[in-house]
């Protein structure tokens, strides 16, 4: 024997052998390490369920966790059992003795080697297709859940009479059933024929596979199985024939039966279903005639059938019937579909009416009286006022706003919405701005915005800025008082961690720094050492753990924007791009729209979101208005609206579409969730408003589906096209806007989404829609399209903002404006229907070297062809209408005139009161461009001076004052003498 001590042997045994301190200390690190991943993924689990439970949605936690692990664990043993029953089926099937031919003596030696493992093979192999079986089948608790509480629709199809449910709950769960068969009997067939070839129950020899007769029964039931899968596929494609989507020449996305799916694939899936059965019995046969001769005969003839019938069949009738008469042809199916789209996208009540594009009334005065009692313009842009409510409105700069801004209406108490459209923003923290950046200010000291900034939206000051409803910090104003801290809020991205020994900053004044300390009760209690450890891994912020900033009653505040909070809450639904903000009973509360989708409602088209959603906006902000939301839909409704308060971070849901059967389905499968419409406030109901994604999804249909009647929507001489944004470069749509205005059947103005259509491939205009957005009336979503006559060409906005630019007086001042650091940016392109005609505002503004934000410096405003450049949208109009020259006063009394002087003399006296009233009424007049008003105050002042002058001059024959009215300049100067104003006829 070797020496132990000393020999070669003994060392390289020592060496290759690691000591028992070595393997303590490997085993020790090992156990850590799975106890590490463990805690990982506890950690994950963990957080999650203390924010569903922090902001009282712990059901949607659970509901879903369950169904998950429910349908983890149902479809993986059964994949499992599929997988391992037909492995040890094969197995036990094996023949006694296998054939000593090269090939079994290959296999022999596999055979010998796994047969001491085979128990941990077959456990192995059967526990990777659960896990992978059971993995894919928790992505379908959505497709579980709706089938599961699916409701009534309570309309049928066209083409089967089954209840559109069927298709939106029913099928798609039908469909997962199948491909989880087939999915199972294609790993059973591979597994089987691996473990039936191992033992040699099936042999490959020239010239073919031999099997034994158990081995063929066994694979034959395998294979008559998938054929049965398969058949029932095929009667399951039938009905998908009314949910599918196909190319068509009249439209981009055509979904639905044609006339070459009701009379070739439609009668071809019924004859491939027969066919597939019988082939299927034949399988099953087998066990009995074990020959494989007439099953192979069977699916030969199904696979040639598929082709002749499923086909070229299809493309003979489409060729050689539908394509000499397609229009004929086609007719009924276009109008069902053209019925389902409607119906699914909300818009088949949309009123289309003509309108002349041109107006007939010959008195401008009563078109410029007409446009105040029309609209309420809106020159301030909360697309490009973001710069200037920063600069005017930051206060510091760990402060900011968003890029885009909001509208909403509030009236001259700021209480209510009213009938002042309002450009509004939060002052929300910007960590980007503070003066340190570190651990303890952008999670501690840094926590909250503050207050909200709001302006008129139909006004400026003379510099340009907007004019301030609510400013200042802490903010004051018209919205009286209200909770003005904002914890939870757009920009607000990052956690931080609040209520603990550590002060925030509330905000800074000219007496310093005031600190505060959060009050409410959201986010999680971080006392809890598991909550930290728990955090400190799922944040990978191990400060989290030991930082004394952290003690009793501190909280964590995450997932802190309007929409991450909504989404989280309810899954389930799809979130409108732009949440905005309202002062709601005293609160801040984020409004967040929110739809209930569907992509299997029969003989509706399919839409993409995220693309029909784009615009001009979302483009420059490099964002989509439904960035996760790229899926194809053809059913769509905004179900639901929410509120997140900004202080305190409390989501509710509201019911809002109450007739929405799948939001009912949803409300079932979480109930206690979503809210009943009568709980919606009536303050909160004046805030609410006609969402912008749905609008725009709403138009993009309707520049096709406008028409109803399929001739025309074949001839497709009526597709419309949303234009681009004339005033940006992008070449991406022009958006919605929201307006005060009244349509041509409307009694008065209503809050609005407004937008244009124009030809295909054209610039002029085709039509304008409106659709009522002020909730709680009982016209709101009502959809009003005015259609312009074909036969005549009017303006689009693209030909409107050529014809601006081309104007050689424009020309040369936007050029002066251009000069030196300055830049023009031209704001939203405001369309109004006024008198027949089409109105169009836009409000321009300059952004200076020295100044780093917009100020509105013109107002472009043209009408039937008359076109003006001004200062302020009253002047524009007035030149534009241009008021008769008798009766039209200066745009402002800058003649130095003063009001009449006084006089002791009594009859004087009276006369000049007289004369003082019809100045001050004049004054009046001038301001609010009531010209007719002014007129006649003009007048009554003429004739109170001359009743002064009378009197006067009897008193000086009598020996009386001196004084002499008449001298004195007559106050803006009689009509006959005044300057006319610029847009005056003459002038």
């Amino acid at each position: 024997m070797p020496d132990r001590g000393g020999g070669p042997t003994g060392p390289r045994m020592r060496v290759g052998r690691p000591s028992r301190r070595a393997r303590t200390l490997l085993m020790t690190l090992g156990v850590l390490a799975v106890l590490g991943m463990a805690f990982t993924m506890f950690a994950g689990f963990w957080t999650d369920w203390l924010w569903y439970r922090s902001v009282n949605y712990s059901s949607v936690f659970t509901t879903t966790l369950w169904t998950k692990i429910g349908l983890f664990f149902v479809f993986g043993v059964l994949m499992a059992l599929a997988v391992g029953l037909n492995i040890w089926l094969a197995h036990r099937l094996r023949p006694p003795l296998s054939a000593m031919s090269m090939e079994q003596q290959n296999l022999d030696r596999y055979r010998m080697g796994i047969a001491p493992y085979k128990k941990w093979l077959l456990l192995g192999i059967v526990s990777l297709v659960g896990l992978i079986a059971g993995a894919s089948a928790a992505g379908q608790w959505r497709t579980w859940l709706m089938w599961v509480n699916g409701v009534s629709f309570g309309q049928k199809d066209p083409q089967f009479h089954l209840d559109i449910s069927f298709y939106t709950f029913d099928l798609p769960w039908y469909r997962f059933l199948l491909g989880f068969g087939f999915a199972a009997t294609i790993l059973s067939v591979i597994a089987a024929a691996l473990t039936h070839y191992l033992y040699g129950g099936l042999r490959i020899t020239s010239p073919g596979a031999r099997a034994t007769a158990a081995a063929t029964g066994h694979l034959s039931v395998l294979l008559g199985v998938f054929v049965t899968l398969k058949a029932v596929a095929y009667w399951l494609d039938r009905y998908g024939l009314a949910v599918k989507s196909s190319d068509f020449k009249a439209t981009d996305s055509w979904t639905g039966l044609r006339y070459v799916d009701a009379n070739a694939y439609l009668p071809a899936k019924t004859i491939l279903f027969c066919i597939a059965v019988i082939c299927a019995l034949l399988f099953f046969a087998t066990l009995w005639r074990r020959t494989w001769q007439l099953p192979v005969i069977g699916f030969g003839l199904m696979v040639l059938s598929a082709i002749l019938i499923g086909g070229l069949y299809p493309a003979i009738v489409q060729k050689f019937q539908v394509q000499p008469n397609e229009q004929a042809k086609e007719a009924p199916y276009v109008e069902k579909n053209l019925k389902a789209t409607r119906e699914a996208y909300g818009i088949d009540d949309a009123s289309v009416t003509e309108y002349a594009g041109k107006s007939t009334t010959t008195d401008k005065t009563t078109l410029r009286d007409d446009v105040d009692a029309t609209a309420s313009i809106r020159v301030v842009d909360p697309n490009v006022v973001s710069p200037t409510f920063q600069q005017l409105q930051q206060m510091r700069n760990y402060y900011a706003f968003p890029t885009n801004l909001d509208v909403d209406r509030y009236s001259k108490d700021g209480k209510n919405a009213g009938d002042q459209d309002t450009v509004i923003g939060l002052r929300e923290l910007n960590l980007a701005g503070i003066p340190k950046n570190n651990w303890i200010n952008d999670h501690f000291r840094y926590t909250h915005g503050y207050g909200v900034v709001a302006a008129k939206g139909t006004e400026a000051d003379d510099e340009g800025r907007p004019v301030f409803t609510e400013s200042n910090l802490p903010s004051q104003g018209d919205l009286g008082t209200y909770q003005q801290r904002v914890y939870y809020g757009e920009k607000t991205t990052t956690y931080s961690i609040v209520g603990g020994p550590q002060k925030e900053i509330d905000y800074s004044d000219d007496d310093g720094e005031k600190t505060y300390s959060y009050k409410a009760k959201s986010g999680v209690n971080l006392s809890n050492p598991v909550n930290r450890a728990a955090y400190a891994v799922a944040f990978s912020e191990p400060q989290i753990l030991y930082s004394g900033a952290i003690g009793e009653g501190s909280r964590i505040l995450y997932n802190r924007t309007p929409k991450q909070r909504v989404e989280a809450v309810a899954p389930w639904l799809t979130i409108d791009g732009d949440a905005y903000p309202a002062v709601v009973n005293g609160k801040i509360q984020w409004i967040v729209d929110a739809y209930t989708t569907t992509n299997g409602y029969p003989y509706s088209s399919r839409t993409t979101l995220g693309d029909t959603t784009a615009d001009s906006l979302t483009a420059t902000n490099n964002q989509r208005a439904v960035v996760a939301q790229q899926n194809q839909v053809n059913y769509i409704r905004n179900s639901v609206k929410a509120t997140v308060d900004a202080y305190t971070g409390q989501v509710k849901l509201y019911q809002w579409d109450t007739k929405d059967p799948v939001l009912k389905t949803w409300m079932k499968a979480f109930p206690g969730t979503v809210e009943p419409k009568k709980d919606i406030s009536t303050d909160l109901m004046a805030h609410l408003r006609y969402p912008q994604d749905l609008f725009k999804v709403q138009r993009e249909l309707l520049a096709r589906y406008h028409v109803e009647d399929a001739d025309t929507f074949l001839s497709g001489s009526e597709v419309w096209q949303v234009p681009d944004d004339p005033t940006n470069k992008s070449g991406d749509a022009v958006p919605p806007y929201y307006l005060s205005m009244k349509m041509p059947d409307q009694k008065a103005q209503a809050f609005s989404l407004t937008t244009t259509f124009t030809p295909n491939g054209r610039d002029n205009l085709s039509a304008f829609m409106a659709v009522d957005a002020e909730a709680g009336t009982s016209d709101y979503g009502k959809i009003r399209i005015l259609k312009l006559p074909t036969n005549t060409t009017v303006n689009g906005p693209k030909q409107v903002q050529s014809q601006f630019n081309s104007e050689q007086d424009i020309a040369e001042t936007i050029s002066l404006l251009n000069r030196g650091d300055s830049n023009v940016e031209y704001g939203n392109l405001l369309t109004v229907p006024l008198d027949g005609g089409l109105l169009y505002v836009e409000p321009v503004y300059v952004r200076g070297g020295g100044l780093k934000y917009p100020l509105l410096r013109k107002v472009l405003v043209t009408y039937g062809g008359n076109t003006a450049f001004e200062d302020t949208l009253d002047q524009a109009l007035n030149k534009v209408f241009g008021a008769n020259a008798s009766t039209t006063p200066p745009p402002k009394d800058d003649s130095g005139t003063k009001p009449p002087p006084t006089s002791s003399n009594p009859t004087v006296q009276q006369a000049l009161d007289d004369a003082q009233k019809a100045f001050d009424a004049g004054q009046e007049a001038l301001k609010k461009g009531d010209w007719e008003a002014y007129g006649r105050a003009q007048d009554d002042l003429q004739d109170a001076l001359k009743r002064a002058e009378d009197a006067q001059a009897a008193a000086n024959k009598s020996g009386g004052s001196s004084a002499k009215p008449s001298s004195s300049p007559k106050p803006g100067g009689s009509p006959s003498s005044s300057p006319k104003p610029s847009g005056s006829p003459g002038g």
